[in-house]
């Protein structure tokens, strides 16, 4: 490639690195005030979009299309979606400032399914293509070639947000009053500082940023549905990479991470040792290696710093009910078990295969609680481990395995990916493993959308049922009814061992075990493995029970998913999965089946868990019976 066509597809980069950093400041912003790890944030991007379409559109048929139209477009576009920002900071995120992550990142989840049937409802599922730009439609030739004007109109609106930006937060009493709650906000409290009005106003300035990309971002783009998940894991790779609280870090990862994508279009395919890697294809996935590399050698990012004690991954509630089973656990699970083979005796084919996913949920809803209530490590891509189990085990029956192995390569395969991610994601701690962990998940889910000859890329894989002899009866519901339960009470048998022990000591008070001797980072990455395993198990019979499988396996979407279950059913409730996974897939069944907007429900629904019942339903009747109890 000349260099004057690699100049021009650099300054293409620089017009989305632009565009992305404007998301990423508004998040990296709402970040270092709140500490909300805001998943929402996508959303508000959205309607950014949405908003400067509608509001444009309504401008053009009463005073003609013009570029000071269009402005005013995308300023009362980033306007309203601020204001959007305040309503949901006062209404839902308030309440959970100082909650774990895990609190966090499922409420704003829930807002992300609200706000989307919303949307849905407002202006339907079809794409809006927003019209080309008075004045900025054309294009400049530049060492013989067109670059678009709005592209360059995009590169000089970065660093305006930028200086702006850091003039407000270094030079103004508003910035002042920031940073000393960004640094300390007890402190700040004391001293006088209405932190509650700040927060608002901080959340309401990153929703505007936030609205402003996608605003901006209509002409290059259409508004569409998809929009709010396909931005937010480039925002929180560019915040994470920056560093968390650093809007200058957040440019500057914006920028390595828009040119190096722009590098693997411009140099296409290269040969290295023989082997053609093919670049353009790992724009998918690059952003995501470059987080891993950067976290490897700076673990607060390129310019973030040591982020303050972060709250407890386990609430102080919780931990009151790990016991030791009695009779009462004893009766539960037989009940439970006699239930599940009655159902497979005496179901009709759809109660088996309702209940089939309900065990599997169960599993893979089981692996993150060990994981999480156990161990102490929030992952927010653990659907990577159950997506890499499905796809080992499909894969291997199509080349020939017989069922049985197949389905027992799910589990290494689950186990090998999870203690190697955990090699590095286990450096780290607090939200920057957390974030770790997605980005692995998105590297899998990436590999599995491109690697067409293996994984049959976005069209998956068919045809993956088991063996007829399971098919007969329901044979293979009580297969799973098997497997399943010995997972289980594997996982809970262990979290008893002086192992699980060991585990706990180390997610309650790490120093002081590290003093006792347990070496607290080989327990954790052994936790973190294990889990894998018992995910990959839950994705392998997941893959045989559909006979077809989709890289959305491994997609964030269903990270959140059994994330919810999880909480659902209560993180250190003994029955938790069983009952997380069964109201959740439940009221999907009935939701889906009953109205269009099915989503907004469960969020509305998971809003409310959060908020009222943070412990989960099966942490508050355990809770319920321990007070009853103690009376």
């Amino acid at each position: 490639m000349s260099a004057a066509a690699l100049a021009i597809q650099l300054l293409n980069g620089l017009a989305s690195a632009s565009s992305l950093f404007l998301v990423a400041a508004g998040l990296t912003l709402i970040f270092g005030v709140s500490r909300i790890v805001n998943f929402a944030h996508g959303s508000l991007y959205m309607l950014g979009a949405y908003g400067a379409y509608a509001i444009g559109a309504w401008l053009d048929a009463r005073l003609g299309r013009s570029l000071a139209g269009f402005a005013a477009a995308v300023v009362a576009a980033a306007v309203l979606v601020g204001l959007v920002g305040a309503l949901l900071e006062r209404l839902v995120l308030r309440r959970l400032y100082g909650a774990p992550e895990l609190l966090q990142l499922t409420a704003t989840f829930a807002l992300v399914l609200i706000i989307r049937d919303l949307t849905l409802a407002a202006f339907g599922a079809e794409d809006l293509l927003g019209p080309r730009v008075p004045g900025l439609a054309g294009a400049v030739e530049i060492a013989g070639r067109a670059v678009p004007q709005y592209d360059l109109a995009m590169i000089a609106i970065g660093p305006v947000v930028l200086v702006g930006l850091t003039l407000l937060i270094g030079r103004t009493r508003f910035g002042v009053l920031v940073r000393a709650t960004a640094e300390d906000r007890t402190l700040a409290a004391a001293l006088g500082i209405d932190e509650r009005r700040l927060a608002t106003a901080v959340f309401a300035l990153g929703a505007l940023l936030g609205g402003l990309a996608g605003a901006l971002q209509l002409p290059r783009e259409p508004a569409n549905l998809g929009m709010d998940l396909s931005v937010i894991a480039d925002a929180f790779v560019v915040t994470v990479v920056g560093g968390l609280g650093s809007i200058p870090g957040a440019f500057l990862a914006a920028l390595l991470i828009g040119v190096t994508k722009t590098l693997c279009i411009a140099l296409g395919d290269v040969h290295v040792l023989g082997v053609t890697v093919a670049l353009p294809r790992a724009t998918l996935v690059v952003e995501f290696i470059v987080m891993a590399v950067v976290l490897a050698v700076r673990p607060n990012g390129l310019l973030g710093r040591p982020p303050p004690p972060a709250a407890a991954t386990v609430l102080p509630e919780q931990r009151a009910l790990i016991r030791r089973p009695g009779r009462t656990h004893a009766l539960i699970a037989s009940a439970i078990v006699a239930v599940a083979l009655l159902l497979g005796v005496a179901g009709d084919d759809y109660t088996r295969v309702l209940a089939t996913d309900v065990l599997i949920a169960t599993l893979f809803a089981a692996s993150l609680q060990f994981l999480t209530g156990l161990g102490g490590i929030v992952s927010f891509g653990h659907a990577a481990y159950f997506g890499i189990g499905a796809y080992a085990a499909a894969v291997a029956v199509r080349h020939g395995w017989p069922f049985v192995a197949a389905l027992a390569l799910g589990p290494l395969a689950g186990y090998g990916a999870a203690w190697s991610f955990g090699a590095v994601s286990m450096r780290l701690a607090g939200i920057y493993r957390a974030m770790l962990t997605l980005a692995f998940a998105q590297i899998a889910w990436s590999i599995a959308f491109q690697w067409d000859s293996v994984t049959g890329g976005s069209n998956g894989l068919v045809g993956l049922w088991p063996p007829a002899w399971l098919g007969a009866r329901g044979a293979y519901y009580f297969v799973t009814l098997g497997l399943v339960a010995t997972a289980w009470a594997t996982l809970f048998a262990l979290g008893r061992t002086p192992f699980g022990f060991a585990v706990r000591a180390a997610r309650d008070a790490p120093r002081r075990a590290e003093a006792l001797g347990i070496d607290v980072a080989a327990r954790q990455w052994r936790t973190f493995a294990i889990a894998g395993a018992v995910a990959g198990l839950a994705g392998g019979l997941f893959a045989f029970s559909k006979g077809s499988l989709s890289p959305e396996t491994l997609g964030i979407g269903r990270s959140v998913d059994v994330l919810v279950m999880v909480l659902l059913g209560g993180l250190n409730a003994t029955f938790g999965p069983l009952l997380g996974a069964g109201l959740y897939v439940w009221l999907q069944d009935v939701l889906a089946r009953t109205t269009e907007y099915w989503r907004a429900c469960v969020g509305l629904g998971i809003v409310v868990l959060v908020i009222a019942f943070p412990h989960g339903v099966g942490g508050g009747f355990a809770r319920w019976r321990a007070r009853r109890s103690a009376k």
